[in-house]
C-alpha cells in the first residue's frame, strides 16, 4: 500500500507555503528521490538539481513568485522550482519532442522570468528586471542566481560591477558546490556565519548606524567606523571582494540546512542594496554514486538507480573521443601543439590531453571570449594553440573569432564539438549557426569532415600542413564510419566526389553525406542516378567543382545542418548567380528558426532535412523545371 507523501501535496504553485515547516526536511528528502527516479528514466541534469533542492525550496517559501523575479544562471538545475510550479507530472516528457524543457522557458511557465541556457548571465539579467522595477515604480524582489562555476565567466564581473551603482534591493545567491571559498578560511567562516546571519546582528548594526548618524559629525564617524571595519574584514571576510563592490555580503550558508536559508533570505529581502548571499551545496546531493562523480552525472542518460551505471548502449567510437585520440597523438611528436577548454575537458575530450600533457594543457573556466584571445596569444608566440568547444558556446566569442584570430591570421584551431542538432538540451545548445557566423569572418578557413577518418585526417592538416585560422566541426554522437574507402587525401579548398552521375548533384556538409546517400538510393529507385559530392571544405567553397557540376547537371542540391542564412547552401548558390552558371541549385538546410528540444532523428525530420524530406523536396523540384521548361 501506498504511503501518503509529502510531495502529493505539491501540485500547483505555491503549494509549498502550506507546508508545516516540520517537514520541510522530509519533502526534501522526496524531491530528491523524485529527481531521481525520473532521471533514471528520461536522462537529463541530475547532479546539479540535487544539490540545490533546499536552497529552491527556501527560496519559494520565502519570495512572492511570480511577482518576485527568480532567474536562474545556465537553468539546468531549475527541476526543484519546476515541481514547486505545478510541472510535476511533466517530468516523464522531461527534454522529449513536445514535452517539457529542461531549462527555463518564459513561454512554458510564467514562473520562468527568464530563458537561461548559457553560463554567467543570470546577475545581468537580474539587473535589469531590478532596474526596470525601479523606473516604473514596482514593488518585487529580483533574486538571481548563480553557481561559483559561472563566476569564471567575465560577464559576471561586467554585471556586479554595474549592480554596485543600484540603491535598492537586488539579491544574488552565489551557489558554491565547490567549497573552495569556504574552505579557505576554516572555522572562522563558520562563526561568521553565525554571527552575520543572526537578525540580533543585522538589526544591532542598523540601530548603531541610525544612532551615530544623529550625532555631531556623525556622518564622519560612520565612514571611519566602516574603514576600520573594511580594513579588518580584508583578512577574515570571504566575501570582502563582493563587498569591495559595493555589494553587500551574507554567508556563507549551509545549503542543505532549509530553516538557515530560510532565516538568511529573509535577511536578504531587508537589505535596501545588492546584497549576495553566499550558499555552499553540494553537487549530487543525496544520491552516492552523484555524490562521488559529479561530472558524469552532470547530463547523463537513462540509468540504473542502484548501480549508477549507463542503460545506453555504446555504438562506436564518439566524434569527441576520435578528435580526444588523434590530438594526443599528433601532441606526442608536436611539442608546439597546445590545447584549450572553456571548463568543459571531459565534454570535449580533452581529458585524456589533460591527463598527458597537463603543461600545454589550458582550462580557462567559463569564458570563451576569454580563451578565443588567450589562444590568438599562444599562437602569436608560436604554439599551435587547438580550442576545443561546443559550437552554441562558441558563438560567444565571435568578435574575439574575429578581431584577436582573424584579422592577425593566427595559426588557431577550432575543434567544434555538438555541430548541428544535439537534441534534448533544445534552443540554447543546438550548434546550427556556427557555419554561418564563421563564413563571415574573412581569413577563416571552416573544414566539415564526412566520418571519423576524415576528421583525424582534418586535424592533422590543420596541425601540420596549414597556417592561418580554421575551424573543423563535427556532431555530437557516434563517428559515421561509412564511406571508409573514399580516402582521398586533403587538399585546401577541394571537396571530394563520392560518386559521379548525371542530372541531378547532392553536395553535402559533414554528417549530411549519410543523408545525401540514403537519398541517392531512393532516387535509383526513379532511375535518378544522382552524383553525390562530400563538400569537405564549407569557406573556401570549391568553386573549381561547382562549375564541372554546372556543365554536367541541371540541379545542385546543398545539404547541411546548419540555417539557411549565411551558410554552405547560400553561398554556393550566389557563386552560381554571379558567375552566370546555368544550374538551378536547391539549399536544404534547416530553417531560419532556433530548434526546440528533442530526439534528433524526430527534429530533422520536423525541420526537412531527413531523407525522406530530402527526397520529396528534390522530387518537387524536378516537377517544376519540368513544368516550366
Amino acid at each position: 500500500m501506498r504511503v501518503n507523501m509529502i510531495l502529493d501535496k505539491i501540485n500547483k504553485p505555491n503549494d509549498i507555503k502550506r507546508i508545516d515547516p516540520e517537514e520541510y526536511e522530509q519533502l526534501a528528502q522526496e524531491i530528491r528521490q523524485f529527481l531521481i527516479d525520473s532521471i533514471s528514466k528520461t536522462g537529463g541534469h541530475l547532479a546539479s538539481n540535487l544539490g540545490v533542492v533546499e536552497l529552491t525550496m527556501a527560496l519559494h517559501i520565502v519570495f512572492d513568485l511570480p511577482t518576485d523575479k527568480l532567474i536562474w544562471d545556465v537553468g539546468h538545475q531549475s527541476y526543484t522550482h519546476k515541481i514547486l510550479t505545478g510541472r510535476k507530472n511533466q517530468f516523464n516528457k522531461l527534454r522529449k519532442y513536445g514535452g517539457m524543457s529542461g531549462f527555463p522557458k518564459r513561454n512554458e511557465s510564467n514562473y520562468d522570468a527568464f530563458d537561461t541556457g548559457h553560463s554567467s548571465t543570470s546577475i545581468s539579467a537580474g539587473l535589469g528586471y531590478a532596474s526596470a522595477r525601479n523606473i516604473t515604480g514596482e514593488d518585487y524582489h529580483v533574486i538571481s542566481v548563480i553557481g561559483d562555476g559561472a563566476l569564471t565567466g567575465g560577464m559576471a564581473y561586467e554585471a556586479l560591477n554595474n549592480a554596485s551603482s543600484l540603491k535598492k534591493n537586488f539579491i544574488i545567491v552565489l551557489n558554491d558546490n565547490s567549497m573552495s571559498i569556504s574552505e579557505n578560511v576554516g572555522g572562522i567562516s563558520r562563526i561568521l556565519d553565525d554571527v552575520r546571519s543572526s537578525y540580533s546582528y543585522y538589526d544591532l548594526k542598523e540601530d548603531v548606524k541610525n544612532t551615530l548618524h544623529k550625532l555631531p559629525n556623525g556622518d564622519a564617524l560612520v565612514e571611519k567606523i566602516k574603514k576600520t571595519k573594511s580594513n579588518i574584514k580584508q583578512f577574515i571576510v570571504p566575501g570582502q571582494i563582493f563587498e569591495d563592490m559595493g555589494i553587500q555580503y551574507l554567508g556563507p550558508v549551509d545549503g542543505h540546512n532549509i530553516h538557515k536559508l530560510i532565516k538568511i533570505f529573509n535577511i536578504a529581502k531587508r537589505v535596501d542594496s545588492p546584497v549576495l548571499v553566499h550558499v555552499v551545496t553540494q553537487k549530487g546531493h543525496g544520491y552516492a554514486p552523484a555524490e562521488k562523480n559529479p561530472s558524469r552525472f552532470h547530463g547523463i542518460g537513462p540509468f540504473d538507480i542502484k548501480t549508477g551505471k549507463s542503460l545506453s548502449v555504446g555504438k562506436g567510437e564518439s566524434y569527441s573521443a576520435v578528435f580526444s585520440r588523434k590530438i594526443c597523438d599528433i601532441a606526442k611528436n608536436d611539442r608546439s601543439v597546445v590545447a584549450i577548454t572553456a571548463a568543459m575537458p571531459d565534454g570535449t575530450g580533452l581529458d585524456k590531453f589533460k591527463k598527458w600533457f597537463p603543461d600545454r594543457f589550458f582550462d580557462v573556466g567559463i569564458a570563451e571570449e576569454h580563451a578565443v584571445t588567450f589562444s590568438a596569444g599562444l599562437a602569436a608566440g608560436g604554439m599551435k594553440p587547438v580550442f576545443a568547444v561546443y559550437s552554441s558556446f562558441l558563438q560567444r566569442a565571435f568578435d574575439q573569432i574575429l578581431h584577436d584570430v582573424c584579422m592577425q591570421q593566427l595559426h588557431v584551431v577550432f575543434a567544434i564539438d555538438r555541430a548541428g542538432l544535439v537534441g534534448s538540451d533544445g534552443e540554447t545548445h543546438q550548434g546550427i549557426f556556427d557555419l554561418s557566423f564563421l563564413s563571415v569572418i574573412p581569413n577563416m578557413t571552416i573544414i566539415a569532415p564526412k566520418n571519423g577518418w576524415e576528421l583525424e585526417n582534418a586535424l592533422e592538416f590543420a596541425l601540420e600542413h596549414f597556417y592561418g585560422p580554421i575551424a573543423i566541426r563535427y556532431p555530437r554522437g557516434c563517428a559515421y564510419t561509412g564511406l571508409s574507402e573514399y580516402a582521398q587525401p586533403i587538399e585546401y579548398g577541394k571537396s571530394e566526389l563520392i560518386h559521379e552521375g548525371s542530372h541531378i548533384c547532392l553536395m553535402a556538409v559533414g554528417n549530411m553525406m549519410e543523408t545525401a546517400l540514403t537519398t541517392g538510393e531512393r532516387l535509383k529507385e526513379y532511375n535518378i542516378d544522382a552524383t553525390i559530392v562530400n563538400a569537405r571544405f564549407v569557406k573556401p567553397i570549391d568553386e573549381d567543382m561547382i562549375c564541372d557540376i554546372a556543365d554536367e547537371h541541371e540541379l545542385l542540391v546543398t545539404l547541411e545542418e546548419n540555417v539557411y542564412t549565411g551558410g554552405f547552401g547560400e553561398a554556393v548558390s550566389r557563386y552560381t548567380q554571379m558567375n552566370g552558371l546555368n544550374i538551378r541549385t536547391l539549399g536544404i538546410a534547416l530553417p531560419d528558426d532556433y530548434i526546440e528540444h528533442g530526439n534528433v532523428d524526430i527534429l530533422k525530420h520536423e525541420a526537412g532535412i531527413d531523407a525522406e524530406a530530402v527526397f520529396d523536396r528534390i522530387m518537387e523540384t524536378i516537377a517544376d523545371m519540368k513544368n516550366n521548361g
